[in-house]
């Protein structure tokens, strides 16, 4: 007894198989969680060093180098890339694909902490950590209150900020702008040197004197106490009054002698506003594992009971950026996409069915299978987003295909007299091998996807599962529940049938077998003339093959999302004060708010990030514009940025970047990165600027700039050694001193309640403000003797580097470009031409990095997907067909899908792109379907009917035309919704869309009449073979002995 024999015999048994199902989907399915993607973890471990008041050059070579020299030689390492900042080292150390993260990065740590010691004592403890991208920020609020700016950033700090990252899924929380507290102790610099002062004498003994210092313990015969020293200041009075010194005369120095003791703030290097209104800001990121919706959620229930419980003083939190938002309508477009293809198919199949009964039977195998995937998504860890509800969407069509196909060839015999029940059992096991092939096929073809390792691995594994899993279950469905419910309520609509329903059947009927005449007689004229056939779809071929190489279809890795929101960088000149940089920020917003398209715009001036690093910086600002939809404005985020730039340029002193957020929520990296590494930076500085003029002169580039560049104003001091041994001094001890000075000193808290706050010793503003001050500096040798700077060091100004980079421990440096108006990677094809035949300084070499080299080695996993996709369909239809010439006919319905997708790329000017091949991939199981069913009948018809070759070709198109044409449009029009869509996040998969539907068209009307052109000439060809096989065997047979 067959699969479909038992379900038709024992219906309970289905029904109870597929209530456990749809229960355990159900759990399944309020399991899971909305993402925006797949998990994507790089297997890149980080580490940053804080080095504070260092320059560039200062953390390269005491900080950077000796961490890199420790690391290098690790295992599993396949690349380490480092940037040196002023006072902040960063390193990335990219591992190998098979590589264990989590080991590695305890490895890293390991012989990090192996060096520690020996790095500058002012350097902070290295952190080392994994680079997660989804450790992203979830939500940027704004907090106001009745309270001083100042006073507003303790209290935020001391009550909002734990409260919130206590909160589940909580990461970072960072405050940005506002003021923060600190005890100035401003040294006068003439005073010190008329006492004969050392400022490093003045820093320890404040240090000193500001301690509790527990010292034991006093037992009495029945309590004990614990001995405390109280040594800490009460008052900044107390502060004031302390004694720093003695004069030699005996007579006190104290605090307030030299120095301006005051309750101040910080030094503002952060400005924060929203709507040109300061305000204190808070950035909340959340923890790798977390769910974005589910944070974002537990955060704004939190912000508004805060918001209650300090009603008194007037607390409130005005969000200003929710990424969440974004995910859910990204999510709930693609379910839109889905249940719109749900009734668009449930129409296709009326149209060719003529019965509600068999388009609802075909139509229970898309929940049948969906719920029970959401199970298995869960047992394998999915979340909802939007690539497996993507895959979902996809899945519609391929699910009611076998479904399709049982039905289909179920009501052919029922209209040949036979009752359900036999109609039923005939139709599917007749049909069943064909059915086993079609799902095999698609199977075959994602399973590969699952098995890609790297960076979208994750991405991709996903995708290829769901559909595994759907179309699996889809094909258990076609041999249970599709035969069982027509073997109870199918039947054929007869003449006598009344109404709309019946006339409408009838209409699309008579309009079907007019096409089916018509196919019939193209077809006759095509066996007949198959040279002219064969040419004229290898002439198509060729001619779309031609299309990305003549421009008309580009190419990039990803599309990019019109999210309705764009970063300006804000640059002014090199050593600019934050104060001047805040002036022009100012002015660039008020420009932005006017613009109609603008609905909210923040601000974060002394910040920039790169990617997923951020940064503070006195002369950069970063500036948020949120639009309205897209479907409300004229210019795309891309079109607005460019736009805005050329306003923005008129503002003297300015250089603007316009970066349109991407997916996933973060300002995107340049899409064209060109690395250029040698022995020294001064030839690589020299080699990047002449990229740097190459890549100007290529169509399509813009914001060409390098990722360092020389003219930052600093202060050198060269010491002379042989002068400042004569007087007595060492360079560690200058050191300490200037950074003191300059810097400030803030080792000693200042406690009030439970509440400890840096007092910062340094020189007055007004000491530290001009060369000829810093020059002044006065030194005190063990003789007491004061000693300025200027007698043992020369004090000048010079230019230096924003930052120095290193890739695999040489010097480099990247040139990088946005891309507007073209496909990036067509630009960088014409690049990579242009440096070919340029000549750089010797040892010096450049490649392409970034997106570049991530699109190169995506596509490459893609193809060797593709081909062994292929390859896998081909042995999969030779073992079904016991026969290795047939499955070359099948296979030859694949080229063919290229031409509609190739041509539907070029027509609505979409690239060729990650989501575009994955297209072309999916293409291969979708296509060689209408093969397998043509070449499946053809065999039936030939071998078991005993038709001649033509024969056998007319009858089994004619017969398969109706199944073939259900199967490609409710894929067709299925996609239709996601092709044409301009939701949340749609210009990513629409490519994929647009793939599948042109090559489904062309192959449709293709393979219907090249696949039995070929069979014709392979099958002439076997018996011409076999002919001459049996000559050969019978001229040996007539051999004398």
């Amino acid at each position: 007894m067959t699969v479909t024999e038992l379900a038709i015999k024992r219906p309970t048994l289905v029904v109870v198989f597929f209530s456990v199902l749809g229960i355990l989907g159900i759990y399944g399915f309020a399991q899971l969680n909305y993402e925006l993607l797949p998990k994507l973890t790089a297997p890149v471990v980080t580490v940053q060093t804080i080095y504070p008041g260092a320059s560039p050059y200062e953390v390269m070579n005491n900080v950077t180098k000796p961490l890199e020299d420790a690391i290098t030689g690790m295992e599993g390492i396949s690349n380490i890339r480092s940037t040196s900042r002023e006072g902040v080292s960063f390193i990335f150390v990219e591992l190998e694909m098979n590589v264990d993260v989590d080991k590695s990065l305890q490895d890293v740590q390991r012989r990090i902490n192996q060096v520690s010691d020996f790095l500058p004592k002012e350097a902070r403890k290295p952190v080392v950590s994994k680079l997660a991208f989804d450790e992203v920020p979830v939500l940027r609020a704004n907090v106001y209150s009745k309270l001083q700016s100042k006073a507003l950033y303790q209290f935020v700090k001391d009550n909002i900020q734990p409260l919130i990252s206590k909160l589940e899924g909580v990461g970072l929380v960072q405050l940005l702008g506002g003021e923060e507290r600190e005890i100035q102790v401003n040294i006068d610099m003439q005073k010190v040197k008329a006492v004969g002062l050392a400022l490093n004498t003045i820093v320890q003994s404040i240090v000193a004197s500001n301690i509790d210092f527990p010292t034991g313990s006093i037992k009495e015969p029945e309590n004990q106490y614990v001995l405390r020293v109280a040594g800490k200041f009460n008052s900044l009075e107390e502060l004031e009054n302390h004694v720093v010194a003695r004069t030699r005369s005996g007579g006190e120095i104290r605090l307030k002698d030299i120095a301006n003791v005051r309750d101040g703030i910080k030094e503002i290097t952060n400005i924060n506003r929203l709507n040109n209104i300061p305000s204190l800001g808070i950035l909340i990121q959340k923890q790798s594992d977390a769910n974005t919706v589910e944070v974002s959620k537990l955060v704004r229930k939190e912000l508004a009971r805060l918001e209650k419980a300090y009603s008194n003083i007037g607390l409130k939190f005005d969000i200003a950026q929710d990424n969440s938002t974004f995910i859910m309508d990204a999510a709930n477009a693609v379910k839109k996409d889905l249940l719109l293809a749900v009734l668009i198919v449930a129409f296709v199949m009326f149209i060719f069915l003529h019965s509600i009964r068999n388009s609802l039977i075909v139509m229970v195998a898309i929940p049948t299978s969906l719920i029970s995937t959401f199970f298995l998504m869960y047992i394998f860890g999915f979340t909802l987003n939007t690539i497996t509800l993507l895959a979902m969407s996809l899945v519609i069509g391929i699910l009611v295909d076998d479904s399709i196909v049982v039905i289909e060839n179920m009501t052919r015999h029922l209209e040949m007299g036979e009752d359900r029940i036999t109609a039923a059992i005939r139709g599917r096991n007749e049909i069943g091998l064909a059915a086993v092939s079609i799902t095999l096929v698609d199977v075959v073809v994602f399973f590969p996807l699952a098995l890609i390792t790297g960076m979208i691995g994750n991405f991709l594994r996903e995708y290829a599962l769901v559909v595994v899993f759907s179309t699996l279950m889809s094909l258990f469905v076609s041999f249970t529940v599709t035969p069982w419910l027509a073997s109870r309520l199918s039947k054929v609509e007869t003449k006598e049938s009344k109404g709309f329903i019946r006339r409408f059947s009838e209409l699309t009927e008579k309009l079907y077998r007019k096409l089916e005449n018509y196919y019939v007689s193209i077809l006759g004229w095509a066996l007949n003339n198959g040279g002219k056939v064969m040419v004229l779809a290898g002439g198509l071929l060729i001619v779309s093959l031609m299309l990305p190489g003549m421009g008309f279809v580009g190419t990039e890795f990803l599309p990019q999302v019109d999210r309705g929101e764009i970063i300006f960088t804000i640059e002014t000149s090199p050593g600019s004060t934050i104060e001047k940089t805040n002036e022009i920020t100012q002015k660039v917003e008020e420009l932005l708010r006017k613009q109609p398209e603008v609905v909210k715009v923040f601000a974060n001036v002394g910040f920039s990030s790169e990617g997923f690093l951020g940064q503070f910086q006195n002369n950069t600002a970063q500036i948020t514009a949120i639009l309205v939809d897209k479907n409300q404005r004229n210019v795309s985020t891309d079109e607005f940025g460019q736009l805005m730039k050329e306003k923005i340029n008129t503002i003297p002193g300015v250089r603007v970047t316009a970066q349109p957020v991407t997916l996933l929520g973060t300002s995107s990296r340049k899409p064209i990165q060109i690395l250029v590494n040698g022995p020294n930076y001064e030839s690589v500085y020299k080699a990047a600027n002449i990229v740097d003029s190459v890549v100007r002169t290529v169509k399509g580039t813009t914001d060409v700039q390098l990722s360092s560049e020389e003219g930052k104003p600093e202060i050198r001091v060269e010491i002379d050694r042989d002068k400042i041994a004569a007087f007595g001094l060492t360079i560690a001890e200058v050191g300490a001193t200037l950074r003191t000075a300059l810097t400030g000193n803030d080792d000693s808290k200042y406690t009030e309640g439970i509440v400890d706050y840096p007092i910062r010793i340094q020189l007055d503003k007004f000491d530290r403000s001009k060369v000829e001050e810093v020059q002044n500096l006065p030194f005190v040798n063990r003789e007491g003797k004061v000693i300025l700077l200027k007698q043992f060091a020369n004090v000048y100004q010079s230019v230096g580097p924003t930052k120095l980079e290193r890739e695999n421990r040489a010097p480099a440096i990247y040139v990088n470009s946005s891309v507007f108006g073209r496909a990036s990677g067509d630009v960088a094809s014409e690049i990579r031409k242009k440096l070919e035949n340029v000549k750089l300084p010797p040892g010096v070499t450049f490649e392409f990095v970034g997106e570049q080299k991530a699109m190169m080695d995506s596509f490459r996993s893609l193809l060797v997907a593709l081909l062994i996709g292929n390859a896998f369909v081909y042995l999969i239809l030779v073992a079904l067909y016991n026969s290795y010439l047939y499955p070359l006919v099948i296979m030859f319905s694949i080229p063919l899908a290229l031409i509609g997708a190739l041509f539907g790329l070029a027509f609505t000017m979409k690239t060729i792109s990650l989501y575009s091949i994955l297209g072309l991939i999916t293409l291969v199981g979708l296509v060689a379907k209408n093969g397998i069913l043509l070449v499946d009948r053809t065999n039936y018809m030939k071998f078991e009917k005993g038709l001649s070759t033509r024969e056998a070709l007319l009858e089994a198109g004619q017969i398969r035309l109706r199944p073939i044409l259900m199967t490609t449009f409710s894929m067709v029009f299925g996609l239709l919704p996601i092709a044409v869509s301009t939701s949340a996040g749609s210009e990513s998969k629409s490519g994929l869309a647009v793939v599948i539907i042109g090559g489904l068209l062309s192959s449709l009307f293709l393979t219907l009449v090249v696949v039995p052109v070929v069979y014709q000439r392979f099958d002439k060809w076997r018996e011409a073979f076999q002919r001459i096989f049996k000559k050969r065997k019978v001229t040996a047979a007539e051999l004398p002995d």
